[in-house]
């Protein structure tokens, strides 16, 4: 079983960086998967992405407080802000822009109840 969480941690980790250069794909739930995954295969592994210098602080906030940075809250709410505004500009149909925009809604207000 240890080596399926690992698979699934290492998979995570690798669609986290991919997220780092691809604006649509999220970074942080990949790699907060990725310890989970880390935390039931491999205690170095998982040690390594804690105390990493760029998503160590983040995993951090979020496991010890369930906090989202402000920064990240701004960024993310600009990038949700972004992806609806290109979908009209595409001309989606209506439905679909309402599914579109009740689900960023949805998001949007779980990331700002989050504490800060």
């Amino acid at each position: 079983m240890r080596v399926i969480w690992l698979i699934f941690g290492l998979a995570s980790v690798s669609l986290g960086l991919l997220g780092v250069v691809l604006p649509l794909l999220p970074t942080v739930p990949f790699m907060l998967l990725a310890v989970f995954c880390f935390a039931r295969s491999s205690e170095p592994l998982h040690d390594w992405l804690v105390h990493h210098p760029q998503f160590g602080p983040g995993i951090r906030d979020w496991h010890e407080r369930g906090a989202i940075s402000l920064k990240a809250k701004r960024l993310a709410t600009v990038m949700v802000g972004g992806v609806f505004c290109l979908s009209v500009l595409m001309g989606l149909r209506p439905t679909l822009l309402l599914i579109q925009g009740t689900t960023l809604c949805c998001v949007m207000l779980f990331l700002w109840t989050r504490p800060s």
